[in-house]
């Protein structure tokens, strides 16, 4: 659902302190101008291939974007969280094109999508807004630099290893979830974490997991056994 901005300019300077520098007379526009979109968990934000309509600025609620495979798999690529946004929205943007991912509602979602023409103009008046989106820019190249690191030079049960020591050292995500962020299937992240549990450095239970041997996962995570 949507609505007209009713958001204090202090609400979003809070989260966006880039634009702190606005005069107040041209931050008031901009809220004027913006839509406050609500979602639930679970809803996609928007789709692969279709057209983007505006810049969002996350204020409550977290953001998957994931890139699918012809054959139905899916990679996580990053999250976007409250104060921060999504290059890909902003490579729409700039080169006018259509979304290469897709955003997914992983809780229930509160955000202000700005216009694009509202976007074009911060970017090229506002240098804190442009720094902003230039270091976003570079935080997320820098990530999905390692991601393709990762997935190309490490084992699965290397990166498996790692996730499980991010996330532990109670885990309650599914087997499939787990898949998703791996970019690999349920079946075989199923077998593996049965191999690790065999191996006593896991716990499995319905829906969690319980990280027992954080030492051994750290060693496996590094390659060395």
């Amino acid at each position: 659902m949507s609505e007209r901005s009713a958001l204090l300019p202090a609400e979003i300077c809070a989260l966006y302190p880039a634009l702190r520098a606005l005069p107040e007379s041209r931050l008031a526009a901009l809220l004027a101008d913006a839509m406050l979109l609500k979602m639930p968990a679970g809803a996609q934000v928007f789709s692969e291939h279709g057209n983007c309509l505006g810049f969002p600025l996350l204020l409550d609620g977290s953001i998957k974007v994931v890139k699918s495979s012809t054959s139905g798999r899916e990679m996580l690529l990053y999250r976007v969280e409250p104060g921060g946004s999504c290059i890909i929205t902003s490579s729409c943007l700039l080169g006018r094109s259509a979304y290469s991912a897709r955003g997914i509602a992983e809780s229930d979602l509160r955000l202000l999508m700005l216009p694009s023409a509202s976007f074009d103009s911060l970017l090229a008046d506002s240098p804190a807004f442009r720094d902003f989106v230039f270091h976003l820019f570079a935080e997320r190249i820098a990530e999905l630099m390692q991601l393709v690191e990762e997935v190309a030079f490490q084992r699965l049960d290397q990166r498996l290893a790692k996730l499980l020591l991010a996330k532990g050292p109670t885990i309650q995500l599914t087997h499939q979830r787990l898949a998703e962020e791996l970019g690999s299937v349920r079946e075989i992240v199923s077998r593996l974490l049965k191999g690790l549990a065999g191996q006593g450095l896991v716990a499995l239970a319905r829906e969690h997991i319980v990280v027992v041997d954080a030492a051994g996962l750290r060693r496996l995570a590094a390659g060395d056994q």
